[in-house]
């Protein structure tokens, strides 16, 4: 029973992680900026919905609706005044990673300075779990992850491939010249990039301050799951990154069974080095975002 109870956790990580690799991955994918700044982006609004929601006592909804945002705000932000002046100026990949890494180490102090350091957590009945059956434990959050994946995922789908605004991200990394002859500007898809990959980490956020609770220092796990799924599951992949999600969850929580729960962030590095030694290129592998 310690394998199913492990399991379902893991499902209900896992959901959580695939929301927030895709963000990683389409931002990736369509711009080919190395945004490690995501993490950045999870932690603003997180605790922003945890300081809405428990500390000013706002209504659910708005608090959500702010945290978004948030999101939203900082992914232009990072878009239009650090990424494109870079771009400009003709800066390297490299030159663009150390800028959004010192980015992500300044959100990470500044959420420190204002909130603290340790753990802190949104109190919900829905984190309380449920015993469904004898020895297997099951809190409504778990329900509400998987729900939540599968929602933005057929909603993802239905946006690259029936709409134009879709079907130019697709093609932004790959000829940039194409999408300016059909109208549209490389810059406004882009930006549209940063904020639908910012608003995607804000279900995973929410469910992970009102489950496991979160501290400044979340920033860096998150941008580990970030990178690793989005290697996993083939890089411009959002399906494979879903699915990379999912899989690290699982065997992170499987792991508990042999492990401590110290060891979770090399169980992935350990997953993410046997694929770049046996399946470089991922699950679905291509070339642009999908």
């Amino acid at each position: 029973m310690l394998f199913l109870q492990l399991l379902v956790n893991g499902i209900q990580v896992g959901a959580l992680y695939a929301l927030i690799a895709v963000g990683f991955s389409l931002i990736f994918g369509s711009t080919r900026i190395f945004h490690f700044a995501h993490g950045a982006t999870f932690t603003i609004g997180a605790y922003i919905f945890y300081y809405l929601y428990s500390v000013a006592a706002v209504q659910p909804i708005v608090s959500m609706v702010v945290a978004s945002a948030a999101t939203m705000v900082f992914g232009v932000f990072m878009d239009r005044c650090v990424y494109a002046p870079i771009q400009r100026h003709e800066g390297s990949f490299f030159t663009i990673f150390v800028a959004s890494l010192g980015i992500g180490i300044i959100v990470e102090n500044l959420i420190g300075v204002v909130f603290g350091r340790s753990f802190v957590s949104v109190s919900t009945p829905l984190s309380m779990s449920v015993q469904v059956a004898p020895g297997l434990y099951v809190a409504p959050l778990a329900g509400i992850a998987v729900v939540c994946a599968l929602v933005f995922f057929l909603a993802l789908h239905f946006f690259f491939t029936k709409t134009h605004l879709g079907m130019g991200l697709r093609a932004l990394s790959e000829s940039p010249e194409l999408i300016r002859v059909y109208g549209m500007s490389p810059r406004m898809l882009s930006t549209i990039a940063f904020v639908i990959g910012s608003v995607l980490v804000m279900p995973a956020a929410i469910l992970t301050a009102a489950s496991s609770g979160m501290n400044p220092s979340i920033t860096h796990h998150v941008m580990l799951i970030s990178l690793a799924a989005t290697i996993v599951g083939g890089v411009g992949s959002l399906r494979g990154a879903a699915f990379a999600g999912l899989l690290l969850g699982i065997v992170e929580n499987l792991s508990l069974m042999f492990l401590g729960s110290q060891w979770s962030e090399a169980v992935t590095f350990v997953v993410l080095f046997l694929f770049i030694i046996f399946r470089p290129t991922g699950f679905f592998g291509r070339a642009m975002a999908s």
